[in-house]
């Protein structure tokens, strides 16, 4: 049986369009098997997509409060953070994709979670990610994404 084990590692991410490619090369580049990766992104159809793959950057960057200035005045407000979990095992490399979408809220809200949780509302409630981490944990793009690697191991490998 395989196992999967944690390891911290640091490699060159690429600048790509989407997810996968970012995910892929990176699978490719770090050495060894049997584990996984994962990258995600918040992405803004108002803003054709950005911030997107440049996520982090663009937090690092400009925060929350640049988006909610490039969002300022926008009726669209719809956003989706995606996730996508590379895994490298046995020497086949497979792919999970996990989504929730949601809005821009009008401010920030909320002190919990990280990131992009103070401004995204996820469809269906009314609270941000970071006013209510329970929700984030039930709903999240990376639970989404880590669930159907879990199914994919279980089915596939008898994990």
């Amino acid at each position: 049986m395989a196992r999967l084990r944690w390891r911290q590692e640091s490699y060159r991410e690429v600048q790509a369009e989407t997810l996968e490619e970012v995910v892929k090369e990176a699978l490719t580049e770090i050495p060894g098997d049997n584990f996984f990766i994962e990258d995600a992104g918040l992405f803004i159809p108002a803003l054709n997509g950005f911030p997107g793959v440049y996520s982090a950057y663009v937090f690092k960057t400009i925060g929350n409060e640049g988006i909610l200035r490039l969002l300022k005045g926008a009726d669209n407000r719809e956003a989706s953070f995606r996730s996508v979990v590379g895994l490298k095992l046995r020497g086949e490399v497979k792919l999970f994709t996990g989504e929730v979408r949601g809005r821009i809220a009008l401010e920030a809200k909320g002190s919990e979670g990280f990131g992009y949780d103070p401004i995204f509302i996820p469809g269906g409630y009314d609270r941000t990610f970071a006013e209510d981490t329970r929700l984030k944990q039930r709903v999240s793009h990376r639970r989404r994404a880590l669930e159907k690697l879990a199914a994919y191991l279980r089915t596939t490998h008898h994990f």
